[in-house]
Parts: structure tokens; C-alpha cells; sequence
């Protein structure tokens, strides 16, 4: 005899840093995204969807993971050898999309959009490698008026969802300072090497909150060892470099005039500077006329943004309050952020096209208003299940689902291949509120079975002993098979206005 071949059967598992959804957090997520869109409908913004997948020159290289494969991104080669790259985020598509259609659209152009985004990063504790961005942006705007709206619809869209005023903040600072920060610090120049320091300083800073002052210098310096032993190669900055930094990012308060003020000190005679703290000014006049004060939107140097596109105005939403999760006590911190980026749309037109936007990371939000009992939990009744009792009567099944159906009560045959007890635990599986029933005898008296399993549960409870279990007819009930709408809404009733 030969040797019986192994059958090779996969291990179902997800792949490291993505997940699956159930339901009621499907249904809890649509909600929260409606209220932002709301939002964002309010203000005059219009819906787009893009591609998933960009050419990889298209997106560009603008990632804080230049260490990960493919930088960050996660990308495959077309048959044609082109290169295309899953989104990693919805801004560059849009500058893509912007440049392909620009002489039709208006301008100002004034777009939303959510969907998925994917990072080639290190997946970790609430940090997935697929995750939903709800953005909103202006495409042509080059007054930082654009800016204050996006702050001031932000903060409106947090307390659309119920987080009240003192458990968020917007925070705010600008790219243009910075610049003159370090112009007034000597790190400035032209070329590659330059660029790519920078983008380290700003990487360094933007993880102040995660790391602490102490991480941050490091990165500044040398480099730092994370827990894991893997090095971070740092800016190799002065001592006296990096404390003008850190002045930098200490140099906020809670009087946005005052912030703009010591700013001002920080950049010295630097042009770009001055302009950049010029811009604040504007955006703080616009918010106080908006009446959105210091406790609402704040001024704060330590907000960089991670990404390399950003060249002014640059905002985050940060959830100040704390909360009981499964990982203990914790403060959520950033869940959305943005900024200008008048540079994206040029990369493909040779010209100056202005634009800002701001993004809101789902997840994170969802995790947080879950934590708040903020979640508006949609209340979906289970499907009524019609039973198939004998497989040569399976049409007179389907009109009974139709039924229910047109009369606006979700409803399913069941499909399986088992008997009748089988298929009431599978409608209990399912949370159905009650089943329908018609076998030879009901048929012979043109009459349904309806059995209501939630009174039905709840009885069972109570009940002691046969007698009782024979005498409690409530959970069932039987009707004529031409009241069977009538008499499904009559059981349902019962339970929809207890939910």
C-alpha cells in the first residue's frame, strides 16, 4: 500500500496587526462616522472616494518609518513592472486626485472621505498595520483661514460625539516656526543630508508625549535604544542645539498671544519664522472671533505631525481625559491630526497649489468614546426565522420571508441542512426574537406556529417543573397563516420598546 499523502491545512489565523470587526461594533462605528460627517456636510465639505492603490511615485515618500521595508508602505509589482502601494494615508491620493482633475474642479476645493488606510509598521497595542481615517481638507486655499476652520470643525466634531468641552484640546503649531527655530539654532542648509535631518528632528519631537523629554534629547543626540534593543540613529545635534529644541517645545500656555509672543523670541530674525508666527496670530484672531478660546483650541510648539509633507499651519486633536480600559487606567491622547501641505499638489503640477486638511483616526476615537459609554450603539432586532420543516414545501417557506420582508421585518429562512431542534438553537445563536413554524399539521389547519424565544427564555427561568413548563402557553401562540404578519408584529412588539 502506498503511504497515505498528508493533507496540507492551513492555520486560520489573522495576519500580525490587523483585525476583524463584529457587528455591533460595525453598526457603532457607522454611527460615530455619520455624526462626523454631519459635521463636515455642515461646513460645506463634499464626499470623494479614491483607489486603495496609488502608483508608488504617486504617494511618495513621506512616512516617519524609513526603517520598514518599502518605507513604510506596503506595495506590489504590476505585470506591466509598475509599481503600485496601498494608500497609507487619504492625503496624497487626494493631491493625486486634485492634479489629475484640476482645471474641472472648484478652487477652493473642498472634499471628505473615509476609508482604510495600510502601514508596513511595527504593529503593537492598539496600533494596526490597516486602519480607518476620516479626513476633510481644502485644496486651494492659501489663507490659514482654512486652517482655523479645520481646528474649529474639529473640536466641533468631538463634541458632536459627546466629548464635552475640558476633556479635549486642539493643538496647534506651525511648521514655518519651527524652521526658524532651528535657522536661529545653525541647523539649516540645503541638499539631502539637511532635509533628512530635519525630518528627524521633527520625528523626534512628535514623539515627546510617547517618550518624555529625556527620549526626545536622545533622539536629538545620538540616537536612543528602545526596550526591544533596536537603535534609533538621532540627529547627532549640539547639547546646545538641542536645549534651543527643547525650549521650543516647552514654550507653550494656555494664552495663545502669550505662545505667539515667546515664540517670536525663539526664531530670532529668522524670515521664515517671523511669517510662521504672523500666521498664528491670524489663526488666534479668526478663533477668538469664532469664539473658540484657549481652553478649546491651544497653541502648543511640541506638535510637529510625523509625516514630511507639512509646511505650516500643523494640528492634532488630543482627548485630555482619562479612562478605564481593559489595559487599566489610560489617557487616549491624539486622535486626529492634520496640517498644510502646499507642496503635495505641486509635486505633479510645477505649481503653487495651497492646501490643508485634517484627519480623524477612527479607531483610537471609537476605543475612546467606548471608554466614555459614548458610543451610539444602534438597536438592530435579530431576523425572525422562518424554519424549514420539510424541504418539498421550501417555495411556501420563501413567501412567508417575502412577507415579512415587504412589511419591513427582517426575516431569513433558515438554510441549513438540520432538524427542527437544530434550528431553534441556531435562532437562539442568532438572537432571534421568535420563529415561524409550519409543519403537516399547521398546513393541514392553514395556521402558523409562532414561537417567541426571548418570552420563551425568560420563562424557562421561572419555571420549575413540567406542569408549569406545559401551562405557560405565552411563548407560543398560533395563528392562521393569512395573519402571519400581523401576528410576528404582535410578538415583536412585546420587545422593541423594552430595548
Amino acid at each position: 500500500m502506498g503511504k497515505k499523502q498528508k493533507i496540507f491545512r492551513p492555520k486560520a489565523r489573522i495576519p500580525k496587526g490587523l483585525r476583524d470587526i463584529p457587528a455591533a461594533a460595525v453598526r457603532a462605528e457607522a454611527a460615530m462616522l455619520a455624526r462626523i460627517r454631519e459635521v463636515y456636510e455642515a461646513y460645506g465639505f463634499e464626499p470623494l472616494e479614491t483607489s486603495a492603490f496609488e502608483y508608488a511615485d504617486a504617494l511618495g515618500k513621506f512616512l516617519p518609518d524609513a526603517d520598514r521595508p518599502n518605507e513604510g508602505v506596503f506595495s506590489l509589482q504590476d505585470d506591466d513592472e509598475q509599481w503600485l502601494s496601498l494608500r497609507y494615508d487619504l492625503t496624497a491620493p487626494l493631491a493625486r486626485y486634485v492634479a489629475e482633475h484640476y482645471d474641472g474642479l472648484p478652487k477652493p476645493f473642498r472634499r471628505y472621505q473615509t476609508g482604510p488606510v495600510w502601514r508596513n509598521e511595527k504593529p503593537g497595542p492598539g496600533r494596526f498595520r490597516q486602519f480607518t481615517q476620516f479626513d476633510a481638507d481644502t485644496v486651494g486655499a492659501p489663507s490659514v483661514a482654512a486652517d482655523a476652520e479645520l481646528c474649529m470643525m474639529a473640536a466641533d466634531c468631538l463634541e458632536a460625539l459627546g466629548i464635552p468641552r475640558g476633556s479635549y484640546v486642539m493643538r496647534v503649531n506651525n511648521r514655518k516656526v519651527l524652521d526658524g527655530v532651528f535657522e536661529n539654532a545653525g541647523i539649516a542648509g540645503e541638499g539631502a543630508e539637511f532635509e533628512a535631518q530635519h525630518l528627524t528632528v521633527m520625528r523626534a519631537i512628535d514623539k515627546l508625549d510617547r517618550l518624555g523629554p529625556e527620549g526626545v534629547r536622545l533622539l536629538l543626540g545620538k540616537g536612543r535604544k528602545d526596550e526591544s534593543g533596536d537603535f534609533t540613529e538621532g540627529a547627532h545635534l549640539s547639547d546646545e542645539q538641542i536645549d534651543r529644541i527643547m525650549a521650543f517645545t516647552d514654550a507653550g500656555g494656555d494664552d495663545r498671544a502669550a505662545v505667539c509672543a515667546r515664540m517670536e523670541e525663539l526664531v530670532g530674525e529668522s524670515a521664515r519664522g517671523l511669517e510662521g508666527v504672523a500666521e498664528m496670530r491670524l489663526i488666534d484672531e479668526l478663533l477668538n472671533a469664532g469664539g473658540y478660546g484657549a481652553g478649546r483650541v491651544a497653541f502648543d510648539p511640541s506638535v510637529v505631525r510625523g509625516l514630511g509633507y507639512y509646511t505650516g499651519p500643523v494640528f492634532e486633536a488630543e482627548l485630555t481625559f482619562e479612562a478605564e480600559t481593559e489595559e487599566g487606567r489610560m489617557r487616549f491622547g491624539s486622535v486626529g491630526g492634520g496640517g498644510r501641505y502646499d507642496d503635495l499638489v505641486e509635486r505633479f503640477k510645477g505649481v503653487k497649489v495651497p492646501a490643508t486638511g485634517f484627519s480623524i483616526g477612527v479607531s483610537r476615537l471609537y476605543a475612546a468614546l467606548e471608554a466614555l459609554g459614548k458610543l451610539e450603539t444602534e438597536t438592530v432586532l435579530p431576523p425572525v426565522i422562518v424554519l424549514t420543516m420539510d424541504n418539498d414545501r421550501l417555495a411556501d417557506y420563501q413567501r412567508m420571508v417575502m412577507e415579512l420582508r415587504a412589511a419591513g421585518i427582517r426575516a431569513e429562512m433558515y438554510l441549513g441542512g438540520s432538524g427542527m431542534r437544530a434550528q431553534v438553537k441556531y435562532a437562539d445563536k442568532r438572537g432571534a426574537p421568535c420563529v415561524v413554524i409550519e409543519g403537516e399539521d399547521e398546513r393541514a389547519a392553514g395556521e402558523v406556529t409562532i414561537k417567541d424565544l426571548i418570552l420563551g427564555a425568560q420563562k424557562a427561568e421561572e419555571i420549575t417543573d413540567n406542569t408549569e413548563w406545559r401551562e405557560s402557553a405565552h411563548a407560543q401562540i398560533s395563528a392562521p397563516r393569512a395573519d402571519l404578519v400581523s401576528a410576528v408584529k404582535d410578538v415583536l412588539a412585546r420587545h422593541t420598546a423594552a430595548r
